[in-house]
């Protein structure tokens, strides 16, 4: 899911710039360090048959399941979005990451491990958008208030509960990991324009 105060599409990272006035060595933090050590996985687009299949339930906990995580951040961030599921990178697990911050706060930072949705109430219209289908956005209806039961990487289990934005990058992630994109949820006109834009693009070879 990408951030909604971005553009659809990852810009180019900055080239990182030693100071002019300092002939010191620049020391980065160790926060960039640490993201430089992780691996960016491409995002998957849509057409790929793997994003409309549902994922299996991990059963396997413990660092490897743990750096796969911090390694979904990672990629999430470099392609400028709020919430990335398993499938989007090219796993059929049931493993979701968001940060509605977009990386501002490290607490906000959550991850999901067989996530279901065991509470909603309430409606909002918003407009939605999909890391792997970059460049369209439509009016999707979600619940405004959203309580998911999960395991985090270590397979302790815990219940939580978003509003607005967050409620809706709940629904959106866990739909990813049932093989839900969001255009499932536009009219069929909408819908089916999409998919005809892409098909073109596709043909262009521009998708």
């Amino acid at each position: 899911m990408p951030d909604k105060s971005t553009t659809s599409k990852p810009a180019a990272p900055k080239p990182v710039t030693p100071a002019a006035e300092s002939q010191e060595p620049q020391t980065a933090p160790a926060t960039e360090t640490l993201s430089a050590l992780r691996k960016i996985y491409p995002i998957v687009k849509y057409g790929d048959p793997i994003l409309e299949k549902s994922t299996s339930v991990v059963k396997e906990f413990g660092a490897e399941l743990e750096q796969l995580t911090e390694d979904m951040f990672a990629s999430m961030y470099a392609a400028q979005g709020v919430g990335l599921a398993a499938p989007q990178i090219g796993m059929r697990l049931r493993v979701a990451v968001i940060d509605v911050t977009a990386g501002k706060n490290p607490e906000a930072k959550i991850v999901l491990v067989n996530p279901e949705v065991v509470h909603y109430e309430g409606e909002k219209r918003e407009e939605e958008g999909c890391l792997s289908i970059p460049g369209f956005r439509g009016y999707v209806v979600r619940p405004q208030f959203v309580t998911v039961k999960a395991q985090n990487a270590k397979g302790e289990p815990f219940e939580i509960r978003g509003e607005d934005l967050l409620a809706r990058a709940f629904c959106h992630e866990i739909d990813h990991l049932n093989g839900i994109l969001f255009i499932q949820h536009l009219s069929m006109l909408k819908r089916d324009l999409i998919k005809r834009k892409i098909k073109k693009m596709r043909k262009l070879g521009e998708w």
